[in-house]
């Protein structure tokens, strides 16, 4: 089978086919919350180094984080509670062992996960084929044994990917990509054997982000209701995804998480919001879309 270079037909979203979720829904929106853990004397792997700002240990740039793990989820989950929301987490591995009462707590609520490496200070660049496989053989066997669920996709651990990963995620079984940012509506990915397909994560309506160029919390919650209020009148015509994507150590902030009350408060309080999990999306998306996409894209081709 041949692939082109870049993975994805080009398939501008005026001449597809009409997109409809469950419920008749305008908006899939989908929660991500990045579960991280990373490490404080991380292994440099001859190609970038997990902390920019000074030797390790960078003590300043490890302890904000894990200002997350201890107090920022915590007061998250709180409001994710008081919204009803459902979350699609994207998982450092490692914190199902470390964390336990963050598993417990993810657990307790159904949440659904997908992979986002086994810590946040490990890429994926510099595997060799047969580590990238063991990987996924890891993060499968992690999660099951943590949480009875089966692994359906990945957000590169730091966003980091190889020129096989789709290939070698499709292998193993997962049939999602999130890190391909590149839609509002999930579309295939071509692989060597298998499905695939992009359930687009955002870097736009991403605290992390934000706050790392100096926004703030009442910034965040202007633009992801902009961004909602946009898609939710297109997806009138055609459904549409919306993908948030949140860090515990940044909007857990006590002076931030009153904005995430505010803008989930503004989005569940409309009618035609189907309150997804990337894992249900991409599920619901395979069962009724793929096929139908794919001979589309062929028939172009």
């Amino acid at each position: 089978m041949s692939l082109p270079p870049h993975r994805v037909d080009y398939s501008p979203i005026i001449d597809r086919p009409t997109l409809k979720w469950p419920g008749n829904a305008r908006v899939a929106v989908w929660v991500a919350p990045n579960i991280e853990h990373y490490e404080y004397l991380p292994v440099y792997d001859g190609l970038r180094n997990p902390w920019p700002r000074v030797p390790y240990p960078d003590v300043q740039q490890y302890s904000h984080r894990d200002y997350g793990n201890r107090v920022g989820f915590w007061r998250m989950l709180e409001v994710l509670d008081k919204h009803g929301i459902k979350c699609g987490v994207s998982l450092n591995m490692a914190v199902l062992e470390h964390y336990p009462e963050i598993a417990e707590a993810m657990v307790e609520r159904d949440w659904d996960f997908m992979s986002h490496g086994i810590y946040n200070t490990q890429y994926i660049e510099t595997y060799t084929e047969e580590q990238e496989r063991e990987f996924y053989r890891d993060s499968i066997a992690t999660l099951r044994r943590h949480t009875g669920k089966q692994l359906r996709g990945m957000l590169g651990p730091a966003m980091s990917n190889s020129a096989r990963t789709p290939d070698l995620m499709a292998e193993a079984g997962l049939i999602y990509h999130a890190d391909w940012m590149h839609d509002d509506q999930p579309v295939p990915i071509r692989v060597k054997t298998g499905r695939m397909i992009s359930v687009p994560y955002s870097i736009e309506v991403n605290d992390s982000a934000l706050f790392g160029n100096h926004f703030e919390g009442e910034y965040f919650a202007k633009i992801c209701k902009a961004q909602f209020d946009r898609l939710y009148r297109e997806g009138e015509e055609s459904a549409r995804s919306m993908c948030i994507a949140l860090h515990p150590h940044q909007i857990g902030q006590p002076h931030r998480i009153k904005y995430l009350d505010e803008m989930l408060g503004y989005v569940m309080s409309h009618e035609g919001v189907w309150q997804a999990t990337a894992d249900e999306i991409a599920e619901y998306y395979m069962a009724n879309y793929y096929d139908g996409m794919m001979a589309l894209l062929e028939g172009r081709g």
